[in-house]
């Protein structure tokens, strides 16, 4: 059949609108990618100051809905956006970071996302962290108490949101430097509820930890042995570290608290140059983790439009410098005594990626082996179990009573990143007692 004139314009239309479709990029923000609910939680009655949160109800609930544990989320810093874990660790929905260089930036799935089962908040925290609001940088905390007293204020809002959410039983995880703020938040909630009607409590779980700067004091001295018997530096160099950790520990003793955290901060410094490591979060890594992706996906209008931010003309911050430098201070000061009242109290779980050289496995079991616990004893002398999943060895696994600690293999500083599907089933049987975490009788 011979072609027309009219035959070949609409060829011409079709082709041109089909390769106009075919080659139109996916949106940067899907729809599926929204969060349930976004939006301010306020934390001062009398100013604009509140902490900016994201909620994703668990994709598959436990039945019913009204026991479907809840988990809070914090990034550490201190002033670092939890719109990090979200979008790069833990969130359903992660920034694309295997991407080649030349490849859009885009979303994708998480399959190892901790709101498989459970519902998932990302609290921006302390205000002036991320999308969160510091009417004056006056009201931005000083302190792990300040930090705490905004926490409960926003959680006893985000409560509020949903009659629903006061039986669902809560969970505070965090990484870094919130080894901190966890024990804060976890410490002041069970104080508040032994002065609280039952139904103005907030029904705390358990907290957890990860990879967590919780006691500096003993922390800071940790770093020459870890990297001395990692293979990394020499005996020699083992002694230089040494001697800067010392003089970090004398300012500690000394509360000079700002001085103590420049300590910290030389220790770490003389380590990253002696190893020459990409970064201590890994040292198996020969590039830094690219969280700055995060920062270029919160950059576009449309995007903070879709998350329910204020003020869209507002530049995100991965890590607030004003905020680092208002908890500069704080930064060296032990709540391992937190712990030990939540131990007591509650339940505690301490994970660590075997490969963090900050915050790590070794780091960890220093202070935890210090703990002021009746059941310390009999937590240390307990069995450290091969962790197995999916037929590989996922890391390891002590308990005893209140108290987890897990090592997970393959994995730094920025756990749910480098080992999503370890990660993702460690909280689960930790939150429900399941397999190596189950509550089998122990006696003291």
């Amino acid at each position: 059949m011979e072609s027309t004139p009219q035959n070949l314009l609409c060829f011409f239309f079709f082709f041109l609108l089909h390769r106009t479709t075919a080659s139109s990029p996916p949106p940067l923000f899907p729809k599926q990618a929204l969060p349930t609910r976004s939006g301010y939680l306020p934390v001062n009655p009398t100013t604009n100051s509140a902490i900016y949160y994201t909620f994703y109800e668990a994709q598959t609930p436990i039945s019913p809905l009204s026991q479907t544990p809840l988990l809070i989320w914090l990034q550490g810093g201190p002033g670092c956006s939890s719109m990090i874990g979200n979008f790069f660790e833990l969130g359903p929905w992660r920034v694309n970071f295997h991407k080649h260089p030349s490849e859009p930036l885009a979303l994708e799935p998480n399959s190892g996302s901790w709101n498989r089962i459970f519902g998932l908040v990302f609290l921006d925290n302390p205000i002036g962290t991320g999308f969160s609001i510091a009417a004056k940088p006056e009201e931005i905390p000083t302190d792990q108490f300040g930090v705490a007293k905004h926490l409960f204020a926003a959680i006893t809002k985000f409560v509020e949101l949903d009659p629903a959410f006061k039986s669902r039983r809560i969970y505070i995880t965090g990484e870094s430097y919130a080894g901190k703020y966890v024990p804060a938040i976890g410490y002041y909630i069970l104080k508040r509820n032994a002065e609280l009607s039952e139904s103005k409590r907030v029904n705390l779980g358990g907290v957890a930890i990860g990879d967590g700067l919780t006691d500096p004091v003993i922390q800071v001295a940790t770093h020459a042995a870890n990297t001395y018997f990692s293979g990394l530096i020499n005996e020699r160099q083992k002694s230089e570290l040494e001697e800067l950790q010392v003089a970090a520990v004398r300012l500690i003793k000394a509360r000079n608290w700002r001085e103590a955290t420049n300590g910290r901060n030389r220790v770490l410094r003389r380590l990253q140059n002696m190893t020459g490591l990409a970064t201590l979060y890994d040292y198996t890594k020969n590039a830094d983790y690219e969280t700055s992706l995060v920062g270029e996906l919160l950059s576009h209008k449309e995007v903070k439009k879709a998350l329910g931010v204020s003020n869209v003309s507002i530049v995100f911050e991965e890590c607030s410098d004003l905020v680092g430098d208002v908890l500069h201070a704080d930064v060296m000061k032990s709540v391992k005594y937190m712990v030990e009242f939540l131990v007591k109290n509650s339940k505690v779980l301490l994970y660590q990626g075997q490969y963090d050289l900050r915050d790590g496995v070794f780091s960890t079991e220093a202070w935890v082996k210090t703990m002021k616990w009746e059941g310390i004893q009999k937590f240390l002398s307990a069995d450290r179990n091969v962790w197995k999943l999916g037929g590989e060895t996922a890391g390891y696994v002590q308990k005893w009573g209140s108290l987890s600690q897990v090592a997970v293999s393959g994995a730094g500083h920025l756990l749910p990143t480098d080992q999503p599907l370890r990660a993702q089933a460690m909280i689960e049987d930790w939150v429900l007692d399941k397999g190596l975490f189950a509550n089998v009788h122990e006696a003291i």
